[in-house]
């Protein structure tokens, strides 16, 4: 009577197992535009195969571990879906431009690279820059270009 609740339970931990190394599981196969998510199918599955088997071996009938289980996992599945949703939105995405920042060099600064500290919005760790002209230590100067983590700057 158990072993229906460990087997689904398992292959529900197994699926957030993959899903926390690989990422959500059903993204690559585009089903429904992420209306399935195989991290929340993974919580609902281990959710029904642990109250499931916690219902057994309380001595209710197997009839309501099943439906104490299902009822259960389908919460446990619309919450972490809802919760992911909410996540989703709520991450930064792309960064943010940081062409138009001013800042001060805190290295010299050359065709091959320098450090600068640019004051804007998010700005609180040194940048990786780079510049058509040497500029030296302390100059005030201005972003021209972003290009992934690294930044061209300008004397301003």
């Amino acid at each position: 009577m158990l072993l229906p609740f460990l087997i689904v339970g398992g292959i529900g931990l197994l699926l957030l197992v993959i899903s926390l190394l690989l990422g959500d599981v059903f993204d690559h196969f585009e089903i429904g535009d992420g209306a399935l998510s195989g991290t929340a199918l993974a919580v609902g599955m281990v959710v029904f195969g642990a109250a499931g088997a916690i219902t057994v071996t309380s001595g209710l009938e197997i009839v309501w571990a099943y439906v104490l289980a299902a009822v259960l996992a389908v919460v446990a599945y619309v919450v972490a879906v809802l919760s992911i949703r909410a996540l989703t939105r709520s991450s930064d995405g792309a960064p943010a431009s940081a062409v138009g920042l001013t800042g001060v060099t805190t290295s010299p600064v050359t065709s091959s690279g320098g450090e600068v500290r640019l004051e804007g919005p998010g700005e609180v760790e040194r940048r990786l820059a780079f510049a058509d002209a040497e500029i030296a230590e302390g100059v005030r100067i201005r972003v021209v270009e972003h290009s992934g983590s690294r930044v061209k700057v300008v004397a301003d």
